[in-house]
């Protein structure tokens, strides 16, 4: 019987998840949380290793989660139905990797029955960024990086 309720990710279409479902495909790897800079010439996202000031840099997730949206008006609030939108995510991605029709990473908690998988394998940025106040936002360019997929 439980077979039938494991890996929902996999049976049903990202805009047939309950809230509860959506939610856990986060893996709190904290990469939606940088800062990040497009090219305007050909549109490619560019990651840095500065985080939002709500980021917990050492423990991962945000502090404010529920109020993000109102203390950060440029946080994005993702939604199964802006699918096309999500080419700016990382390819490590559960939200990206299930809109593609891809299996998660064996790292991945939904996968791992582990909240810390993802922070053990080194995908997240938990202990790798610099918190947005530190960092002069005329420079972010000098810290784009390039281990976030």
């Amino acid at each position: 019987m439980i077979a039938q309720f494991a890996h929902f990710w996999e049976r049903k279409s990202l805009s047939e998840l309950s809230e509860d479902e959506w939610e856990s495909l986060c893996d709190g790897c904290g990469k939606c949380c940088l800062h990040k800079l497009e090219d305007e010439d050909t549109g490619e996202v560019h990651y840095t290793c500065v985080a939002c000031r709500y980021l917990d840099r050492d423990k991962g997730g945000c502090r404010e989660y529920g109020q993000r949206l109102e203390l950060v008006p440029e946080c994005i609030d993702l939604k199964p139905e802006d699918v096309t939108l999500f080419h700016w995510l990382p390819q490590t991605c559960a939200y990206r990797l299930v809109a593609e029709g891809k299996p998660l990473y064996d790292w991945h908690p939904l996968i791992s029955g582990n909240r810390d998988s993802v922070h053990k394998a080194g995908i997240s940025v938990r202990g790798r960024v610099y918190a947005e106040g530190d960092i002069p936002e005329d420079e972010l360019e000098d810290y784009v990086v390039h281990w976030v997929e």
